[in-house]
């Protein structure tokens, strides 16, 4: 056996016990979707314009949970709903400090002939703001905001955000609403783990380098944005045990069972930052079709190969849509 071979072999076998009981999980979180189901979305769509003749885009906002408006881009092929044929979708979220962007930047989804719609992260780059109370100092950064009270933490406004991210695609017009899938990287990534384990209408999950995984290894061994949790607990010790309760509720690890759509996940075995301790914590304990592809000489990096392989993934439970 070789060393990538052995490497290989010991993240197969990276199978720490989950730090809340499956039980706790669900009944927390069925009744959190339960609460705010009824809760109407309030979704406005303005067209957008673009140089792109290909493509038809519309700025979309919805509510969230806590009344903070949602800001994301409705992109489509500019032919799109000529035939009365409704369209995959592809949901996606952005990086940690990042935003949405400009529309052409999903111009590979529109050429598939996929509608996009493309949501930015409460209060970083984009222009969504945060409505959920600041009732205690943070970290310089967003994730450590209600660290010690998960129902009004960062992690859960971000959560919900989500799912309801989900609900306003299935709403969209020349949307597929049972073929919606949804990726990201790193912050994404994780978002769309976590979207698989909320919400019924995720067909698909192509989650790369994804956070979100392990939250209490990456929180001591993790040069991200968990550095901020870091931080938050070595200037607050007491609130050690408060801290990782909160998490353990966001952690893929615990919410693994709940996915039930295919996913896959890729991660780089160089990655500092979404560490493949973290990536492969979770990975095994998801009990759905799933596949990982592993990069040994990658880091936290998604390359074009993948890309690739994430479109054929999509295709596959997608479908392929008219062009």
């Amino acid at each position: 056996m070789n060393t990538i071979e052995q490497r290989k072999q010991e993240l197969e076998n990276c199978r720490p016990e989950p730090t809340l009981e499956l039980g706790k999980v669900n009944e927390f979180w069925d009744g959190i979707l339960a609460e705010y189901a009824g809760k109407p979305l309030d979704m406005i769509s303005v067209p957008e314009a673009t140089p792109y003749p290909g493509m038809r885009v519309d700025k979309v906002s919805f509510q969230s949970f806590d009344d903070t408006r949602v800001n994301a881009w409705h992109i489509q092929p500019a032919q799109a709903g000529e035939s009365g044929e409704r369209l995959p979708c592809i949901v996606t979220f952005p990086g940690y400090t990042g935003d949405r962007g400009y529309p052409e930047r999903y111009a590979p989804w529109v050429l598939l002939g996929y509608s996009v719609l493309a949501v930015d992260v409460r209060g970083q780059l984009g222009e969504t703001g945060n409505r959920l109370p600041m009732e205690s100092g943070v970290v310089k950064g967003w994730i450590t905001q209600g660290l010690l009270e998960k129902e009004r933490s960062y992690y859960m406004g971000v959560a919900m955000d989500t799912v309801r991210a989900l609900e306003t695609a299935a709403q969209l017009p020349g949307v597929d609403p049972s073929r919606i899938a949804i990726t990201g990287s790193s912050q994404g990534g994780g978002i769309a783990l976590l979207a698989g384990a909320l919400s019924t209408r995720v067909a698909a999950v192509a989650a790369d380098i994804p956070n979100l995984c392990r939250l209490d290894f990456g929180v001591l061994n993790s040069t991200s944005s968990l550095t901020e949790i870091g931080a938050y607990v070595r200037r607050y010790p007491e609130h050690l045990e408060q801290v990782l309760d909160t998490l353990a509720y966001f952690d893929i690890v615990n919410l693994a069972p709940r996915i039930t759509a295919p996913v896959l996940i890729s991660v780089g075995w160089k990655d500092a930052v979404c560490m493949p301790e973290t990536v492969y914590a979770a990975y095994n304990r998801l009990e759905t079709d799933k596949q990982i592809m592993d990069y040994p000489f990658s880091g936290h990096e998604v390359s074009e190969y993948h890309n690739r392989q994430k479109v054929l993934f999509l295709q596959k439970h997608l479908g392929q849509a008219e062009r």
